[in-house]
């Protein structure tokens, strides 16, 4: 069970988008908690998960892919202990599936397909790192769209 404090307020912002379909109150509420963490400054959990959940409020796929690029350079800083302080029940390991996935959305959608090729193979040799849970599924799945989509082998 999450205990963090500001993992909890980036849920709440997540909750806005994903299941109230409120964008734009999403997008102010990661921005209010990137200023009160200290933005870059901030702990690389806290960097890693909203940056993970702001790029997909963004309008402009240059802006989601800087979002998802730094989610992505903040979890080489994320420990496994960090995560079980925070009560996040993944390792590591199994945030990089999902991180490289979005990249390779937005280089898709930037028309860079050897950067998105690249970033699902990665995605693909972490994998199984997760479980076979709502949220492995649901990874697994998206991965699985996104390789027809590039044309991959799966």
């Amino acid at each position: 069970m999450i205990t963090d404090p500001t993992i909890l307020r980036i849920g709440e912002a997540v909750e806005l988008h994903h299941h109230q379909g409120q964008r734009d109150a999403a997008r102010d509420l990661f921005a209010q908690i990137w200023d009160d963490i200290g933005g870059e400054e901030g702990d690389p959990l806290h960097i890693c998960v909203l940056a993970h959940g702001m790029a997909d409020v963004q309008d402009d796929v240059h802006e989601e892919l800087v979002w998802d690029l730094r989610a992505l350079a903040a979890v080489g800083q994320v420990t496994d202990e960090r995560l079980a302080e925070a009560g996040v029940a993944l390792s590591v390991a199994g945030l990089y599936p999902s991180l490289h996935l979005n990249l390779s959305e937005c280089y898709r959608k930037l028309g860079d397909l050897d950067r998105a090729r690249e970033h699902v193979r990665q995605a693909r040799a972490e994998i199984g790192r997760l479980g076979d849970d709502d949220y492995g599924r649901l990874i697994r799945g998206g991965l699985e769209r996104m390789e027809a989509q590039l044309g991959e082998a799966t």
